[in-house]
Parts: structure tokens; sequence; C-alpha cells
């Protein structure tokens, strides 16, 4: 499993899927109005589950925005994390 999903790479995994550079990204955006479709959100999805962090369709869906996804993916993560540091007692 990969070490952590940063911002460098949610930003990178979301270029590669509208066909952009990175920096191109809008965080604004809507994801829809951008141009993702269901298929390309569930490939999403599966990159950043493989970081641990749990997220579904449904969670991402109902966000207006990337940076709304950025938020809810760290803070899962972040989340994620700090159940496992308590687990090592």
């Amino acid at each position: 499993m990969p070490a952590a999903l940063t911002p460098q790479q949610f930003r990178a995994d979301l270029a590669e899927l509208l066909y952009q550079e990175p920096e191109e990204v809008d965080l604004d955006d809507n994801p829809v109005g951008a141009g993702l479709d269901s298929l390309r959100v569930v490939t999403l999805l599966e990159r950043w589950q493989e970081y641990g962090i749990d997220v579904s369709f449904i969670d991402l869906a109902e966000l207006p925005s990337f940076q709304r996804w950025w938020h809810l993916l760290d803070e899962r993560q972040r989340a994620r994390q700090e159940a496992g540091h308590h687990g090592d007692v």
C-alpha cells in the first residue's frame, strides 16, 4: 500500500483523467462540469482506496468541487492513520 495520498498526487490523478496537466486542474471546479463521468470517478476511487482511504462513489457524488473531495479524502486518511496509531499500544 502506498504511504499516503498527497495533494500533489490527488491533483495528478485528476489531471490524468481530465487530460490536463496537474497545474491546470482547478480545484474549485465541479467534477461533472469538469468532465468526469461515473467510470472515471470509479477509477479514481479505486486508486484512492489503495491508500486505505474509506470512501465511496456516493461520498464523492454529494460534494460540489474537487477541493471538497480533497478535504474528505484527507480527513478520512488522517482518521485512518490516527486509528492505526492507537492500535500500536
